[in-house]
C-alpha cells in the first residue's frame, strides 16, 4: 500500500472513475493520504463523484509517472470521522481554503479490497493488493 500511495502523489493528478447509472464517469483527481494503515481520497459531499460512490462504490485509478502507469480498482469507504478528514486536510493544506473538518462538505473516502497494477513497456506488471 505504501508504495501504492507513493506512486499516486508522484502522479499528482490521477484518474478517478466511478459510475453514474450506466455510464462512466472520469475526473481528475489529487487527493491521497495514508491514516490508520488505510489509503484514503478526498472529496466535497455537494459533488457528483460523491454521489456516485456512495451508490456505487467500486471505482478505479489511473495515473502516470516517471515512465510508468498505475491501474488501481478499489471499493471506496466512506469515513465520517473528523479525525480522518483533518488528517488529510494537513497533507493538503491549500485545500484549507474549500473544506474543513467537519463542515459537513468534506467527504473522506479508504479504498478496500484494493488491486494495483504498477506497469510499463520494459518491465512486467507489478501486481499490489491491500
Amino acid at each position: 500500500m505504501n508504495e501504492v500511495y507513493e506512486f499516486l502523489k508522484a502522479c499528482g493528478t490521477y484518474y478517478l472513475a466511478t459510475m453514474d447509472g450506466q455510464q462512466p464517469r472520469v475526473r481528475p483527481f489529487g487527493t491521497v493520504d495514508l491514516f490508520e494503515g488505510k489509503l484514503y481520497i478526498q472529496t466535497g459531499k455537494r459533488k457528483d463523484v460523491s454521489r456516485q460512490m456512495k451508490a456505487n462504490p467500486h471505482i478505479e485509478i489511473s495515473g502516470m509517472a516517471d515512465g510508468k502507469w498505475i491501474r488501481l480498482t478499489a471499493e471506496a469507504v466512506l469515513d465520517d470521522r473528523i479525525e480522518a478528514q483533518k488528517h488529510m486536510l494537513d497533507a493538503y493544506p491549500t485545500l484549507q481554503g474549500m473544506y474543513q473538518p467537519g463542515d459537513g462538505n468534506t467527504e473522506v473516502f479508504y479504498l478496500k479490497q484494493a488491486t494495483a497494477q504498477i506497469c510499463s513497456f520494459t518491465e512486467p506488471p507489478k501486481v499490489i493488493t491491500f
